[in-house]
């Protein structure tokens, strides 16, 4: 029985991007169940120009939702798992809607099921065989040798501490251990921190990576030092680092749909 794999894309002011990021998977919708789109409270023409590029797909169930709060970029992937899991599939394709990341990069290992050996296969700007374009070299430099402290520490090889493209097996998500992480920018953090202190089996896969017309949402500097801390308390106190925060946990992350389209199955 074939796979069912959910496309899940988190969008937030993402009015120039989003248009490009939909049309850009013309050629690759059909390696997906359904095609969700994630608001996240944008300030901007966001949701009516998504709405208008998911109206012109016939041949994939799309859906369009907007969060009922902005619960940052971290909570938009709760309520993303939730959904996956509440409709049954079997993986989840994470895709920022910046643009930034090229979503057939995943294409040749969904057909070679390398995703399959798994929990967690994670997009990385700086693997091996990685392209990376508008990026200065003195981030390149900076982020090699930040992942390189975070691997000594962690005795794992980090190539990546979080991009926007990544796939996640619905089953290793099934008991919801992330709800508890906090929903700002370190969320993939912490996600990747839980897989190594569980010893879940995950590999990062070399992107194609863009930086053109988008904003980011992270302050460079600022965001290192938070890792950094992160790792040293993880160093000391794993369980500590995860233990509950109950703030997140009586979150419900509620949602209103905007738009859906479940074409037929064909038999």
């Amino acid at each position: 029985m074939k796979e069912q794999i959910m496309l899940f894309i988190p969008m937030y002011n993402c009015e120039k991007q989003i248009p490009r990021v939909l049309k850009k998977l013309t050629a690759v919708r059909s390696y997906f169940s359904e095609i969700v789109v994630i608001d996240n409270r944008s300030n901007d023409r966001s949701i009516e120009v998504a709405k208008k590029a998911l109206e012109e797909i016939n041949d994939t169930a799309t859906t369009l939702l907007r969060n009922a709060e902005n619960y940052n970029l971290g909570g938009s992937h709760k309520v993303a798992f939730a959904y996956a899991l509440d409709q049954g599939y079997d993986y989840v394709v994470v895709l920022h809607g910046d643009d930034q990341g090229n979503i057939e990069d995943i294409v040749p290992h969904l057909q070679a099921e390398t995703h399959r050996h798994y929990d967690s296969f994670l997009g990385s700007r700086f693997h091996k065989g990685s392209k990376l374009v508008g990026y200065s070299t003195f981030r390149t430099v900076g982020n090699i040798i930040f992942n390189f402290i975070i691997s000594v520490v962690t005795h794992h090889w980090i190539t990546d501490m979080g991009s926007g493209l990544n796939i996640y097996k619905t089953s290793y998500l099934a008991d919801r251990f992330y709800l508890p992480f906090p929903n700002d920018l370190t969320f993939n953090v912490f996600m990747l921190f839980y897989g190594i202190w569980k010893r879940s089996p995950f590999a990062f896969f070399p992107l194609t990576w863009r930086e053109d017309d988008q904003v980011s949402n992270a302050r460079i500097f600022r965001q290192a030092w938070i890792i950094l801390g992160l790792t040293w308390r993880y160093s000391i106190g794993a369980k500590r680092l995860f233990s509950k925060s109950m703030e997140n946990l009586i979150m419900d992350y509620s949602f209103e749909e905007i738009y859906a389209n479940k074409p037929k199955q064909q038999s």
